[in-house]
């Protein structure tokens, strides 16, 4: 019988495979070295935690591949086709910088080069009614061209095809018909939404993924069901949801955020069994923190994120905000003589100075061994740790040009870096109305446990959770998602004009191509939710909130108070005497796929022995004697003040003096300050 599930999350360094047993609920987690070839690594993970594919009834996989290709730019060539007289929207951009002082730093080049944003004669109106149809010789002619090019992906853009998609669909056929290898992306199918630039942006996106993720999948799944798997793959995606290989064709980008997402995903889930609602997840790893937020239980959700700016991803997207502060992160001197922490980061190759492979600039990883919170071993012994390079590195990098002891460097490299994520933590939420008083605060990912309660401290944050396996949690997170979908449709009106069965017929389109997919993916009628939102904004505005609705909507009035209340939650101000407008419906079309249920201890509380004990420097006392204690050793329902340090297999938790570690029924470490 199947009763196996496997999670699978690719990161730069390690590959991280988590394996439940449905029956029991027990999991087994293990780190591999990743590979070139993700597939390989994934392989060899699998291999190495022994697990049978024709026993796996679920095997779910976060990824990178997308978002390093945009990364990257290592892309397959791609073709543009637009309305006459628009082939530079994507150039044009919205005419903005990342930095708006930097004058000379540019706004990277387009994905997409001018010679291959072809046009053609064709034009809807802003009603969606057809102006000039689709020269169909015209277009016939420019698929020659294309193909004599060689592109391998194109995306078909035409002006106010969110309103009426007939000219695209003409293009694509005629597409199809001269180049029926290459993957078309059309804009009315990918993003039907008003703003071109976005619009046009997310289709290129997806086009130029298509080859790439499709390929990968593809080969993956082969490999798979070589080895015994029967199942579909299932690939996270950046919605917090997952979708079969069919979806991958047609919404690549999607896969942009796969592996972001799934510690997301396992921060919340963590948080919720231990209590709390809302919750900060901070997934820090070898080179960067990823930071996300949970209120009542649920993600934060924008449309507004991309890979790079200038070139934005419109699909929903839990909100994660990623800086330059790892494990391997570089502290260094800036022109001023200020200490500086990151972005730069020695990456695994070569590594801290601390691994001996030849770097001797500083990391936080060198400043935790000399301040004794790390040993002398990592990842189960896969990596041995040279503390004398550590010193040396700490001392020549920061002690001698300021005037400090090697402690006292240590002590400051990782201020600077906790600064940094405290920092990353209040744009996410004292920026948008949160409190971060009002959260716990999930410390996972390789390095995240060795950071968490100081920046908790730094916020306010009265609780921290360190989950049972914070370096693999990315992984956990791929086993507790269903299958999801998100669509919209542009709906721009005043809501004193609202036809309210015009809304419905509208929410009806959208659930009937939801229902479409989910039942394509092989989802049962039962096993669907369809969640409605509905986009709004003060009239005049163009920044909008989601404001759940109701299935069926009735009236709009409690909506609106409801809008108004968000308003001033998110931007502190509200204005219920302004006319209200509606910008679009969106539709979270889910497919329940039967969840992972981690299993639960009997607490016994019983105060293990220490395996050895170690001086470990804390800022507010100095040295301290502090108690080593391993992960597995410590039942549910133990408490243990500060200090302690507690290492396991994938990362190594401190607490420090003044607080206190409580072990939970699922193991989980809630540290109370």
């Amino acid at each position: 019988m199947r009763h196996i599930r496997v999670a699978v999350d690719v990161g730069g360094t390690f590959t991280d495979i988590c394996v439940m047993d449905e029956h029991t609920g027990a999991i087994t987690i293990e780190k591999t070295s990743s590979t070139t070839n993700p597939i390989e690594g994934i392989l060899n993970a699998v291999d190495k935690v022994g697990a049978d594919l024709s026993r796996v009834s679920l095997f779910s996989h976060g990824t990178t591949v997308a978002t390093n290709a945009l990364i990257t730019r290592r892309l397959p060539r791609t073709a543009m086709i637009c309305t006459e007289g628009f082939r530079d929207v994507i150039e044009i951009r919205r005419a903005n910088k990342e930095d708006l002082w930097d004058i000379y730093k540019d706004v990277a080049p387009p994905h997409v080069p001018r010679r291959d944003r072809l046009t053609v004669t064709e034009r809807i109106d802003a009603q969606g009614l057809v102006v000039t149809p689709l020269d169909k010789e015209q277009a016939r002619q420019v698929a020659r061209i294309l193909k004599r090019r060689g592109v391998e992906a194109i995306a078909v853009c035409f002006m106010n095809a969110y309103m009426n998609p007939e000219n695209e669909r003409a293009m694509r056929a005629i597409l199809q018909e001269v180049l029926p290898e290459v993957p078309v992306s059309i804009s009315s199918e990918v993003m039907p939404e008003i703003f071109e630039h976005e619009r046009f942006s997310t289709t290129v996106m997806n086009a130029a993924l298509s080859p790439v993720v499709v390929s990968y999948t593809k080969q993956l799944g082969q490999e798979l069901k070589r080895r015994g798997y029967e199942s579909d793959l299932l690939l996270l995606h950046s919605g917090g949801g997952v979708m079969t290989t069919d979806a991958v064709e047609q919404y690549s980008a999607r896969l942009a955020g796969s592996g972001i997402a799934a510690g997301a995903i396992a921060s919340r889930h963590i948080a919720m069994l231990c209590g709390f609602k809302n919750s900060i997840g901070l997934d820090m790893g070898g080179t960067s923190t990823d930071v996300s937020l949970a209120y009542d239980g649920q993600s934060r959700i924008t449309n507004d994120w991309f890979i790079e700016f200038g070139y934005p991803i419109r699909f929903s997207s839990i909100e994660v905000l990623t800086i330059g502060a790892g494990g391997g992160s570089l502290a260094w001197r800036d022109e001023v003589g200020s200490l500086r922490n990151g972005p730069q980061s020695a990456g695994a190759n070569p590594g801290p100075a601390c691994y001996g492979n030849g770097n001797t600039q500083p990391t936080n990883t060198d400043a935790n061994v000399v301040l004794g919170r790390l040993g002398t071993r990592l990842a189960g012994g896969q990596v041995t740790l040279q503390p004398e390079l550590a010193f040396e590195a700490v001392q020549a990098g920061v002690a001698m040009p300021f005037g400090l002891s090697v402690q006292e460097a240590a002590q400051a490299i990782i201020d600077v870096a906790n600064a940094n994520m405290a920092d990353a933590v209040r744009l996410l939420s004292i920026s948008r109305g949160y409190d971060p008083r009002d959260f716990a605060l999930v410390s996972f990912g390789g390095a995240g446990a060795l950071h968490g309660v100081a920046i908790a401290r730094e916020l306010s944050i009265p609780a921290v959770i360190v989950p049972p396996n914070p370096g693999v949690a990315s992984a956990l997170g791929c086993l507790l998602v269903n299958v999801q979908h998100d669509f919209s449709e542009s709906y721009i009106k005043e809501a004193s004009e609202v036809d309210i069965q015009e809304l419905e017929a509208a929410f009806t389109r959208l659930e009937q191509t939801a229902i479409e997919h989910l039942a394509h993916e092989g989802v049962a009628h039962e096993q669907m939710v369809l969640e409605r939102t509905i986009d709004m904004m003060y009239q005049g505005q163009w920044r909008s909130l989601a404001i759940p609705a109701p299935r069926p909507v009735t009236d709009l009035t409690e909506l609106i108070a409801i809008f108004n209340q968000e308003h001033l939650r998110e931007y502190n101000y509200k204005r219920e005497d302004a006319p209200v407008s509606l910008f679009r419906l969106n539709l979270k079309a889910v497919g329940l796929v039967p969840q992972a249920q981690l299993p639960e201890h009997e607490p016994t509380g019983r105060i293990p022995e220490p395996i050895y004990q170690r001086q470990v420097w804390f800022s507010d006392v100095g040295a301290v004697e502090t108690p080593v204690y391993h992960r597995s050793d410590l039942p549910a329902g133990l408490v243990l003040d500060g200090p302690a340090v507690i290492e396991q297999l994938d990362s190594t938790v401190v607490v420090p003096p003044q607080s206190r570690a409580e072990i939970d029924t699922y193991l989980n470490i809630i540290i109370r300050l």
